[in-house]
Order: structure tokens, then C-alpha cells, then sequence
């Protein structure tokens, strides 16, 4: 789904060369639930924002979905991250003058999908989330996970094959945290793709596997167990403790 070998990121200024990514790289799989952890200004927004097509790199490969996206121009690349794509992000950003009908519509109508279609995707997304009753209601008149949850209906609405969140339990309590970490390992079990940078450990823990960033480069890359395949095909006994611990 999303694969980035040896990438470089730098940014210049007259005085100054800054590397954000160096010799980065990650492969993400189709299904997976990823967490991104490292401390701050270790390069993990960098990264964010290069895999959601919203900075370009400076060397290195990245293919998103089977797609190599050097040297893709701006309308490309937009095209691509809008059918590929959904953002969640720590601010929610709803905007505060329009209902959760009109919010999760927002950027469907930049996707140039006519009114019946939307207003189908809208309330699938809603209902998915446990909102379609509160439609109509203002983000004012929630609570900050209510917020993140309409946040993610957004996303869904256009039926993303990635999901990219940036911290998205990072202004609420212990208690939305949960829900919302909850909805998204639902979501994540019905088959969409998920990358989630966190600072929280608690969170991190429950992702298929961790990948640690420091200093633009991964330094700990914990694989998903059910991910990998055995060097020698197991015996008997193996394969029904391989079939127990699936079943777990």
C-alpha cells in the first residue's frame, strides 16, 4: 500500500541545510494498522506529509497503492491523494458554521460527486461513526470526541484506501481516546489501511506494529507477526499452535 525506500527530505535556506528524512524507509501493507512514535521533531509530520502527497521529497522512492509518485505534477498528485487518501488530524478542524451534514460534505463536493451520492456517503459515514442521529447539530454542540468522530466520517466519506492520523487523540481525555482508538481498529478491521502518528504509548501498543523515529530515520521497526512468513515449512504440531495463536 504505501512504500518508501531511502527517502530524503531537506529543506534549504541560504545559510542552512536541514535534513528532515535521511535514508527513511517503511513499507506499509495493504490492511495493516501502523503507529508512527518518536519524540518531537524526530520527522514523523515530515513523514506524514510527504505520505499524504502534501510535500514532495528531495530523493529516495515513495509508491503509494502500486503508484510511483515522482514526478507527479500538482494535478496528479491531488488527484491521487483525493482517491486514495483520508486525513484525521489533532484539531479536528471542522468548520464551526456548518452542521456535521455539511462538514463530511465539504470534500466530497471538491471530488465533484453529484448531490444523491453524497448525501448517501454522508449518512453511511455518519452512521459508521454513531453520529447519523446528530447530522444537523453544530461541532459546538459536541464533545471532543463526538468532534474527532465527525472528523473521521469526513475521511471515510470518500472511502480511502489509506488513513492518515496525525495524532488524533491528542486533545481529549483518557476516556474519548478509547473510543476513538476503538472506531478506528474497527475501521482498520473492515480493510482500510491505517497509519497513525502518536506520541501516546498506550495507543501505540495497540497498533499490528510500532515503527520508532528519531533524527529523520527509522530506528526500531517492529514487524506484525502474522505478517511473516516461516523459513522452512512448520511441522504438524507448529502449524496447529500457528493456527491457535491466528484464532487468538
Amino acid at each position: 500500500m504505501l512504500k518508501m525506500t531511502h527517502l530524503q527530505k531537506i529543506y534549504r535556506t541560504h545559510l542552512i541545510e536541514t535534513h528532515a528524512l535521511r535514508d527513511f524507509s517503511i513499507h506499509v501493507r495493504e490492511g495493516e494498522f501502523v503507529a508512527v512514535t518518536g519524540p518531537s521533531g524526530s520527522g514523523k509530520t515530515t513523514f506524514l506529509n510527504i505520505a499524504g502527497l502534501l510535500e514532495e521529497f528531495t530523493g529516495g522512492e515513495y509508491w503509494l497503492d502500486g503508484v510511483d509518485v515522482r514526478g507527479l505534477n500538482d494535478n496528479a498528485r491531488s488527484k491521487l491523494r483525493n482517491e486514495k487518501i483520508g486525513f484525521i488530524f489533532q484539531s479536528f478542524n471542522l468548520i464551526p458554521d456548518l452542521n456535521l451534514f455539511d462538514n463530511v460534505d465539504v470534500p466530497l463536493r471538491y471530488r465533484g460527486f453529484g448531490a444523491a451520492e453524497r448525501k448517501k456517503r454522508i449518512e453511511e459515514s455518519l452512521t459508521r461513526v454513531g453520529l447519523a442521529s446528530r447530522m444537523k447539530h453544530y461541532p459546538s454542540e459536541l464533545s471532543g470526541g463526538q468532534q474527532q468522530r465527525v472528523a473521521i466520517a469526513r475521511a471515510l466519506a470518500g472511502s480511502p484506501r489509506l488513513l492518515l492520523a496525525d495524532e488524533p487523540t491528542g486533545n481529549l481525555d483518557s476516556l474519548m481516546a478509547r473510543g476513538v482508538l476503538e472506531l478506528l481498529e474497527e475501521i482498520n478491521r473492515q480493510g482500510t489501511t491505517i497509519v497513525m502518528v502518536t506520541h501516546d504509548p498506550e495507543l501505540a501498543a495497540r497498533a499490528q506494529r510500532n515503527v520508532h523515529v528519531i533524527d529523520g530515520q527509522v530506528t526500531d521497526f517492529e514487524e506484525d507477526p502474522r505478517l511473516r512468513e516461516p523459513r522452512t515449512a512448520p511441522s504438524s504440531h507448529d502449524a496447529r499452535d500457528v493456527s491457535a495463536a491466528a484464532a487468538n
